[in-house]
């Protein structure tokens, strides 16, 4: 990228300060720097990108073979967040660019938003409305199927008598959304559903992992499509972290199941029954299912609108694989961030391993129990401290992983500092005399 961008210019230094006055608190000269916070494909020759830009977003497009600048450059609100500790993800499929991020540098107004296609409407998420979202932490999106999933924690609206409480979600949209009409939802989803992920340890009192920290895209996992993420405890609570996967058609079948509704503010959450669940059902897609005489949404009833934009949450949670997690930690008090998984492993490559990364620099290399019927237990392998202080401390000790990306081609594991990359074999074979056995 050319350097004019990437460091703040005078006019730019002038809107950062301009924002760090409307934000009266003592910020740091860096928070005013270029954070590129979106970097992803768009087709075959052109990559997306999007930077802070000093409190104003911006987005430009690259080919991909020079890394040339292509086109003009596009505005970036709700595109890309204003400051770098705004979450935000990203994703283009079928042509448009779907977001999850604030739309505003007090981090006001969260946003699931559709932009930049050719023929599709602008959508997003209802503005301000607590039950679309209410401080969301965005993680991970995925396109499969006729939908756009998205990953995220938020504060969970269904337990506020028990105080700020943090689930973990799973939402999608219908890639072919146009909105509602011109009376209900214009311009915004009409597909908007979201359902918790439920990773617990059973028992007499279940123990909750409840904060999604990172997300793999979809694998198979038993020749089912399933994703992996990891998962950490409240803040307030016992230091644990925990692995736990789900398959793709446990969540379609929970976001087929029962609304999740409260009928006045002092009264609990309760299934809606179905009697008073309009069709066609509130969160299909126009053209399929029970809307399948609806050629756009933008004609479904309004009855069918009025619902969906007041009852967005499933009852039920999402369901892990085989109800447990797959691997849990709570002797430690650095929790794991990061997951990279090569369900491929071993002589044979019928093996799972999870690569978790960690706050304080370590990578755990697991042998992972998925299969129902396995005849072992998952097996932590190595525990490797992996920061390089002499390469990673230009800023100072930050010994948290922010990123692992798998490199099976050359046997890499490459991990993700604040301030460095590094590169691990994913595998030390001499190191262990009995490792092949």
């Amino acid at each position: 990228m050319s350097s004019d961008w990437c460091v703040p210019s005078k006019k730019l230094l002038i809107v950062c300060l301009s924002a760090l006055c409307l934000k009266a608190s003592c910020l740091s000269q860096d928070e005013c720097y270029n954070y590129i916070k979106v970097l992803v494909p768009r087709n075959d020759e052109t990559l997306f990108a999007c930077g802070t830009n000093a409190f104003n977003p911006t987005c430009r497009n690259y080919k991909m073979t020079t890394l040339e600048q292509d086109g003009e450059e596009v505005l970036g609100q709700a595109r890309c967040p204003f400051e770098s500790r705004q979450t935000n993800v990203g994703l283009f499929a079928g042509g448009d660019f779907y977001s999850a991020t604030m739309t505003d540098f007090l981090a006001s107004d969260a946003v699931i938003y559709r932009s930049l296609g050719e023929s599709s409407p602008v959508l997003r998420t209802v503005k301000y409305d607590s039950k679309w979202l209410r401080e969301p932490h965005f993680l991970h999106a995925i396109e499969y199927g006729n939908y756009v999933y998205f990953f995220f924690s938020e504060i969970a609206v269904e337990y506020t008598t028990l105080g700020k409480v943090v689930f973990s979600r799973v939402a999608r949209v219908c890639k072919n959304d146009n909105g509602g009409s011109p009376r209900v939802l214009e311009r915004y989803w009409t597909s908007f559903l979201k359902a918790r992920l439920n990773c617990s340890v059973p028992g007499d009192s279940f123990f909750y992992f409840d904060v999604l920290q990172s997300l793999t895209n979809i694998l198979q996992i038993n020749h089912r499509p399933a994703v992996l993420g990891v998962f950490t405890t409240q803040a307030n609570s016992i230091t644990g972290s925990a692995v736990c996967a789900f398959y793709m058609d446990d969540v379609e079948r929970v976001f087929s199941g029962k609304f999740k509704e409260q009928r006045t503010s002092e009264s609990a959450w309760t299934p809606v029954p179905d009697e008073q669940v309009p069709k066609p059902r509130p969160g299909s897609c126009a053209g399929d299912g029970s809307a399948a005489a609806y050629k756009s949404s933008t004609s479904f009833p309004d009855e069918t609108l009025t619902f969906i934009k007041s009852y967005p949450l499933m009852d039920e949670a999402v369901p892990s694989v085989n109800d447990r997690p797959c691997f849990t930690r709570t002797t430690s008090r650095f929790k794991l961030t990061q997951i990279a998984v090569d369900t491929a492993a071993g002589p044979y490559k019928n093996y799972t391993v999870l690569f978790l990364g960690s706050e304080n620099g370590h990578i755990l290399k697991v042998l992972a129990s998925i299969h129902p019927n396995s005849t072992y237990s998952s097996q932590l392998l190595e525990d490797i401290d992996v920061y390089n202080p002499t390469k990673c401390s230009v800023r100072g000790e930050d010994r948290r992983i922010l990123g692992l990306e798998l490199d099976k081609d050359h046997h890499a594991l490459f991990v993700a500092f604040s301030s460095c990359v590094v590169r691990v074999p994913l595998s030390r074979c001499a190191d262990y005399g009995t490792c092949k056995k």
